[in-house]
């Protein structure tokens, strides 16, 4: 069993989900592409959240979100289950489409930490050397319209939703920068530097080095049975907070601690009979129990 977490309004996340066994199952063709996008934007209506960013990889996905009422477990939740099912049925197949292993959210302590994420989700393609630029890469992806401001747009996917059913014909995705996390145009300068200077980064390393670049054409040829060569990474860290600054980080875990404290004296406490308020960021027992939750005061 893993620790409980809080789920607090006002909060910015990353949100990574991998593939199950590292399959190319997200592999970018004009129907994946535009099922990423329908399902991304239904569950973001249906549980709102701000998307701020994010990126198709072939074998997982990441995202940027602010989460200003406290939902985010249910949008990511709506929106993998959504994607998984209409994926499945392109593939044709049955078996789980993501991994077993719990969802990977980092929770974004700092403006720093916003822009370093928002970088890494933008530039993966290129740190992994499958596209020389952000740009090139093939899969749905949402730098260019947060740096626009231009909506984004995807069909329902005929092949798994019913014509005369109730999901929206269209949806339409608005990314931004959530005037609560800072400057807009000052935070979207910084990660356009930033993204410049990984792609420039990524160029010298693969001058130092030989290696190529696989190429947008390589990435749509490949198959989407495939998974990556080599042994993959297990039993690292997973990182739940994200802060530069010592202090800040050092505080955000010193608040977890304390969240986790609490949860557990409530706990006992209704297990005894004599419930007490779980403290505020209760997710779970809260929505498919119903227990008491103390409210949340923002500093």
């Amino acid at each position: 069993m893993t620790l409980p977490r809080p789920v607090l309004p006002g909060t910015a996340y990353m949100v990574t989900r991998r593939c199950t066994q590292g399959q190319c199952l997200l592999r970018p063709d004009r129907a994946t592409n535009n099922a990423f996008l329908y399902c991304l934007g239904v569950a973001a209506q249906r549980n709102p959240v701000d998307l701020i960013n994010f990126v198709q990889m072939s074998n997982h996905l990441h995202d940027d979100l602010y989460d200003r009422l406290g939902n985010a477990p249910a949008f990511y939740e709506d929106f993998h289950k959504l994607l998984a099912k209409c994926m499945n049925v392109l593939r044709g197949r049955w078996e789980n489409f993501f991994s077993s292993a719990q969802v990977c959210v980092v929770r974004l302590e700092t403006r720093d930490a916003l822009i370093d994420k928002i970088v890494y989700v933008a530039t993966n393609p290129v740190k992994d050397h499958l596209v020389e630029r952000v740009d090139d890469w093939p899969g749905a992806s949402g730098y260019r319209a947060l740096l626009s401001g231009e909506p984004l747009h995807a069909t329902r996917p005929k092949h798994f939703f019913a014509k005369d059913g109730t999901m929206p014909a269209e949806v339409t995705l608005h990314l931004t920068i959530p005037p609560e996390l800072g400057d807009r145009a000052e935070i979207l300068a910084e990660v356009q530097r930033r993204v410049a200077a990984v792609e420039e980064e990524a160029a010298r390393e693969r001058a130092r080095t030989g290696k190529r670049v696989v190429g947008r054409y390589a990435v749509l040829r490949k198959s989407w049975r495939d998974s990556p060569k080599g042994p993959e990474r297990r039993r690292g860290l997973r990182p739940t907070i994200a802060a530069r600054s010592l202090w800040a980080r050092l505080e955000a875990i010193q608040r977890k601690r304390d969240f986790v404290e609490a949860y557990r004296w409530a706990r006992q406490a209704m297990l005894a009979g004599k419930p007490i308020p779980f403290p505020p960021g209760t997710y779970w027992l809260r929505r498919f129990v119903g227990v008491d939750v103390a409210p949340f005061e923002k500093n």
